[in-house]
């Protein structure tokens, strides 16, 4: 984990609050989310914190974002939702956390239904 940034880097800030999120550092991440970071903040891809935990299987991150206002259907840039990318990357944790935080299966391109069909996976939302 690269050191604390200075606070003089705005972008250097949001990076290293986008790895808290990708690392599943929660604690961390929501200690600045709760003094002002934006919970919504997107890369330049438009991937939110919520969407980097997500696709890198930290289900206790999503929730604790999800806790915090996230927007469990926050699309990025290609269409994409987190629960699409939970379902392409077989995290089954992350799937159910989504979920239980109100993730619309049907939000994005392509859909987490659809992407689930893909999988042979079409359980997960019946």
């Amino acid at each position: 984990m690269r050191e604390i940034p200075d606070g003089n880097d705005p972008v250097e800030l949001a990076n290293w609050l986008f790895d808290l999120a990708r690392d599943g550092d929660t604690a961390r991440l929501i200690a600045y989310v709760e003094v002002g970071a934006p919970v919504d903040l997107t890369d330049a891809d438009g991937n939110t914190l919520l969407m980097l935990a997500a696709y890198h299987d930290r289900p206790d991150t999503v929730t604790a974002l999800a806790a915090q206002g996230a927007d469990v259907n926050a699309l990025n840039h290609r269409g994409q939702s987190p629960l699409a990318g939970a379902v392409f990357k077989q995290a089954d944790a992350v799937i159910a956390a989504l979920l239980a935080a109100g993730a619309d299966p049907d939000a994005g391109t392509p859909s987490a239904r659809a992407t689930a069909a893909m999988f042979g996976r079409p359980d997960l939302f019946s």
